[in-house]
């Protein structure tokens, strides 16, 4: 097969998308470009340098960088910040490494990113999974109690870290301070997976940051919801338990040696723009936001509204459709979400300022659009609430990394798999929170959810064959 080389593919879908005037409730925060003026978004371009006289360097920085980095630490009231590159999968990874040794106990939230995973393999750490709670509805997953801390370091009282994911992708929070308490009364280190919570400094009525509540290392994706570029992320150090030798050298292995200044340059002006925001601009983001979630309940009887601990988190659910099925039909009309489940699509919301307008009255009349014809049928099974099985407190792995590698393997009906050991990791993406995990028990509730997924013809990430409904796993 011949190639044409003058082809630009990736290029021209993206020409493509934009040809259709989308409105963004997804990530990355600065919505399209729409929150950074033209000056700088040409800036930007003009910005792809590298380490130039005048320019600092990111792994060793004593300049511009480092003044950056001081202005940042200042704003969260850290110990010591770091921009990242990477994203906070570089983040996560620097920290768990810097923080445990191979063969440490390190205790794990289950709804975390899969990177958290991944930086557990390269520590050669022993993962415990804690049990999540779920919301009211038994439909998205929440965080985790102290007392599912409690009995899990009673059963494992030498744990090294903790790492947790607050708030979690859907904007739930839970008693995180309580949590850190109860983990620093055992001597546990804990680090914070606050990806989607750059935005809590700003104080109420946005949930308090883990960083101001006592977490040793939290990790922020900039990108998610400030005005920053795509892998613009940040770190913090906030107490003496860590080893900042450590997270610097872990950080300098794990990030580019050529780091992307247009992505600093974004995350310098990140910090600048929520630093400067004032509360007329935050009266004015939440007034917003509640004029359009008004004008969303209004707009078809079968659509609801539920509303997060996060003001800039929004569900929609529609009777009778799935999650996806809804995330189509708004698609269509150029509104774009950041994910569908079998239930819900989010909405990830911007963080304005006073003199910066969103089109939030065009999104509505544009869902309308999409919704008018849609009639609601009696039988409108999504909107029942799932009964959750009582879940253990945790949930230890069935092999450790060392006993993984020389397992034999064996692809399996997925009809068959309960109580078989997984030998893949196997993620939904967006959000990247894996349902199988490598060295697990595979259960009932979690088979019933994959096939929800594969019902509905999810993104899902890893080394699989479940078109022909087989996993792998380990005999």
């Amino acid at each position: 097969m011949k190639y044409d080389q003058a082809k630009t593919p990736l290029i021209e879908a993206i020409e493509r998308h934009h040809e259709m005037d989308p409105i963004s409730f997804h990530v990355p925060g600065h919505k399209n470009g729409l929150f950074i003026d033209e000056k700088d978004k040409q800036f930007f371009y003009k910005s792809d340098l590298t380490e130039l006289s005048g320019l600092d360097d990111l792994h060793d920085p004593h300049e511009a960088i480092r003044e950056a980095e001081l202005l940042l630490s200042d704003l969260y009231g850290s110990r010591k910040s770091y921009f990242l590159v990477n994203g906070s999968t570089a983040g996560n990874i620097a920290a768990i490494l810097a923080s445990c040794s191979p063969g440490d106990t390190v205790l794990v939230q289950r709804n975390c990113h899969k990177s958290v995973l991944n930086g557990m393999k390269l520590a050669r750490a022993v993962p415990v999974i804690i049990e999540t709670e779920w919301d009211e509805e038994g439909k998205v997953p929440t965080g985790v109690t102290t007392e599912s801390i409690r009995e899990t370091l009673k059963a494992f009282p030498d744990a090294k870290a903790c790492v947790l994911t607050y708030p979690t992708y859907y904007g739930m929070t839970y008693d995180v301070e309580a949590v850190i308490t109860e983990l620093h009364h055992h001597g546990v280190i804990c680090i914070i997976d606050e990806a989607h919570g750059p935005h809590f400094l700003l104080g109420e009525p946005f949930p308090a940051s883990a960083l101001a509540l006592g977490a040793d290392i939290v990790i922020q994706s900039a990108h998610k919801m400030l005005p920053a570029m795509t892998m613009g992320s940040y770190l913090h150090i906030g107490t003496r338990r860590v080893n900042e030798r450590k997270i610097t050298e872990y950080l300098s292995i794990l990030q580019s040696s050529s780091p992307s200044y247009p992505i600093m340059a974004s995350l310098d002006y990140a910090r600048s723009y929520v630093g400067t925001m004032t509360e007329r601009d935050i009266t004015k983001n939440l007034a917003e936001i509640d004029g359009f979630v008004q004008a969303l309940t209004s707009i078809h009887d079968g659509l609801s509204v539920k509303r997060t601990n996060d003001p800039l988190k929004l569900l929609l659910t529609m009777k009778g459709k799935t999650g996806y099925e809804l995330q189509q039909q708004l698609e269509k009309q150029g509104i774009f979400c950041e994910l569908a489940d079998p239930y819900y699509v989010l909405l990830i919301l911007p963080l304005m300022k006073e003199h910066i307008s969103f089109p939030y009255k065009e999104a509505a009349e544009r869902i309308y659009e999409a919704l008018k014809d849609e009639e609601v049928p009696e039988q409108a099974g999504n909107g029942d609430k799932i009964e959750r099985k009582n879940l253990l407190h945790y949930t230890a792995l069935a092999l450790t990394h060392a006993e993984m590698e020389d397992r034999e393997e064996k692809w399996i009906p997925l009809t068959e798999a309960e109580g078989e050991i997984s030998a893949r990791m196997i993620t939904p993406y967006p959000p990247g929170i894996p349902l199988l995990i490598p060295g697990e028990r595979i259960s009932g509730d979690t088979i019933v959810r994959l096939k929800q997924y594969l019902k509905n013809n999810a993104n899902i990430q890893g080394d699989h064959r479940l078109d022909e409904n087989l996993v792998c796993v380990y005999r």
